[in-house]
Formats: structure tokens, C-alpha cells, sequence
């Protein structure tokens, strides 16, 4: 049987694996044999350090072995799960590991297994539901996921992003008022820039709900300006598209490799292409992450044919670029093709 020495010797690997791929990303792009150098020299003093200071006899002759690559290190790690799955890390590590490398309904399942052996845990629940979303075609809160989302705030009511969630669960339900609901203790708990985008979106959950904006709040800072975005129609594509008049562009700033939620978002008309969108932390509709907060985003633009801000078939896109915050230069995107 494994030991949970032997699991804290492959979660630290991935985890150093992890860092120190984001750490040297750069180098990687530039340089990669001496990246790859780096990488290999700092793991292996990871893994010296550990048997100096840590219980090496205590190991297993597999987990002796240093993988070679993070895919081994991973493969080490479910191994290491299948012997001894009462690990609730090492099912969310491996978990946010699927997660990066986009096997969406791996990480479902793994962060599943640690919401079974953590049912208290709020954090571990929110992941969960999260994953759940995110592995579903649509991106869907479904009554599993909105189920783990109540009781983490049955054990936590004043968790953030549970409640944040619920509240997205909630409007895509088509239940605005209760969103709104939902979301309104969120304003008692964050700071006032971050209450500006959230408030917005309260107001229009209850104007889809019938119901009156919130009193208006005294004005607040937002900050600088942190991404400029150009933003045009490939002229041969609108030759071949009938545009309404109520299309709706939305410029879209998000996570790399991260949940579909946006970190920044504006809403212009059709009617403006070619134009200019300023992002800065107004355009933040998540209360927990605004877009200050990134340092590297994912930006799209899309031409909705409906307005709608759900992504659909038969949308226009831009292709993503990324770019690290603050930019000094416009990003230019151009709408150059249909969605599938």
C-alpha cells in the first residue's frame, strides 16, 4: 500500500513542476533547452531537499523515482490515488492539474472525489460545482453543481464565490430575481470598486426580473485604464453576413487557460465597428476577480447576433490573443469567422 509520505513526495513534485512552469513561461518561449535545464535542476533540489529534511525510507521504490515529466508526475499522482483515494489534496491537485491541461470532465471527476471526502469543506465544494460547469457542453450550472454551491453556503454564508456562482446558476436558470437576490450581500463584503461592476450586474438581473435598480450608490474609483482593444469586422466577412441592427460586439477579457467567466467585459453596438474599447476594473463583473487583479488576460471579441452574451453557434469571433496587464499598446482583434 502507498503512504501519504509517499503522496506529499508527488504532490510537491507537481506542484514545483507546476510553478516553475508558469515561473519561467517566458524562458520557455525564448530558450527552451535551458528552461528545460532549469526546470529539471530545481526539481531534482526539491526532491534533494525533501530526502534531506523528510523520511526517505518511508517511501516506496516507485515514488523514489523521479518523474521525468509532468505528465509522469500525474500519472504518478492517480497512481498514487488508486492506492490511497482518502486524499483529499491530492484528489484537488490532480484535479486543477486536468483542469490546465483542459480535460475538463477528468477534473469534474477528480474534484468530485474531494467534495465526497470533504462534504464541510466550502472551498472544496465551490471547485466542484465549478468543475461540473465547466465540463458540461454549455456550461451549465446543473442541480448537482447548484446543490453543492447551497450547502457551501450553508456551512459558509459568507462565501464569496459560492454565492457568486449561485447567483450565475441562479440568472441562467432563468430566475433573475433570486440572482439579485443572491448577490446583493456580496455589496456589504467587498471593497467599493468592486462593488461598481457587481452592483451593475444586480440592476440587471432585476430589470430582466421586472423589478427597480438599486438606489444609486455614491460614485466610486475604478482606476486606470488597463487594456485598450481595437476592434473591426473582416471586411470580406461582412460581405457574406446579413447584420442586424441589434447585433450586439462584446469585447471579452478572461483567464488563459481559466473558467469561461469573464474578468472584464464591454458591450458596444454593431453599428460602432470599427471601434475602441477601454477595460479597466468597471468592466470587472466578477466581484472576486477583477481585472487589476490579472496579470496576463485572454481577449476575444464577439459579435452576437442575438445580443446575448452566451456564446452561440453562428456568433462571429475574433481569434484570442493574450496579453499581459497592464498593456502599453492597443490590442487589435479582428472578427474574422463563424463560431461552430
Amino acid at each position: 500500500m502507498g503512504t501519504p509520505m509517499s503522496l506529499f513526495a508527488i504532490v510537491s513534485f507537481v506542484l514545483a513542476l507546476l510553478t516553475l512552469a508558469l515561473v519561467l513561461r517566458p524562458l520557455w518561449r525564448e530558450r527552451p533547452a535551458p528552461a528545460i535545464a532549469v526546470i529539471a535542476m530545481l526539481a531534482l533540489l526539491t526532491l534533494g531537499l525533501y530526502r534531506l529534511v523528510g523520511t526517505p525510507p518511508a517511501l516506496e521504490p516507485a515514488a523514489r523515482q523521479v518523474p521525468a515529466t509532468l505528465e509522469d508526475a500525474i500519472a504518478q499522482l492517480e497512481a498514487e490515488l488508486q492506492r490511497n483515494p482518502r486524499q483529499v489534496e491530492g484528489w484537488r491537485l490532480l484535479g486543477h492539474a486536468y483542469a490546465n491541461g483542459r480535460q475538463s470532465a477528468k477534473a469534474r471527476d477528480a474534484y468530485a472525489h474531494a467534495a465526497q471526502l470533504a462534504p464541510g469543506d466550502p472551498d472544496v465544494l465551490v471547485e466542484a460545482a465549478e468543475a461540473r460547469a465547466l465540463a458540461a457542453p454549455r456550461r451549465i450550472f446543473d442541480p448537482q453543481a447548484v446543490a453543492l454551491l447551497q450547502h457551501a453556503l450553508q456551512v459558509q454564508p459568507q462565501h464569496q464565490r459560492a454565492r457568486w456562482f449561485l447567483g450565475i446558476a441562479q440568472r441562467q436558470a432563468g430566475k433573475p430575481a433570486d440572482a439579485a437576490k443572491t448577490w446583493g450581500p456580496l455589496l456589504a463584503q467587498v471593497d467599493a470598486k468592486t462593488a461598481v461592476p457587481l452592483r451593475a450586474q444586480i440592476d440587471a438581473a432585476r430589470g430582466e426580473a421586472g423589478l427597480p435598480p438599486l438606489r444609486a450608490a455614491a460614485p466610486a474609483t475604478v482606476g486606470p485604464t488597463l487594456l485598450r482593444v481595437q476592434v473591426r469586422l473582416d471586411p470580406e466577412l461582412a460581405t457574406r453576413m446579413r447584420l442586424r441592427g441589434d447585433a450586439s460586439v462584446f469585447v471579452i477579457a478572461r483567464a488563459p487557460s481559466g473558467p469561461p467567466m469573464p474578468v472584464a467585459v464591454e458591450k458596444h453596438g454593431v453599428q460602432e465597428l470599427p471601434f475602441t474599447a477601454s477595460l479597466d476594473d468597471g468592466d470587472s463583473p466578477m466581484p472576486t476577480q477583477t481585472l487589476s487583479a490579472m496579470q496576463e488576460v485572454e481577449v476575444i471579441a464577439r459579435l452576437s447576433m442575438s445580443g446575448n452574451a452566451i456564446p452561440q453557434a453562428g456568433d462571429l469571433e475574433s481569434q484570442p490573443l493574450r496579453v499581459k496587464l497592464p498593456a502599453r499598446a492597443p490590442l487589435v482583434l479582428s472578427i474574422d469567422h463563424a463560431r461552430p
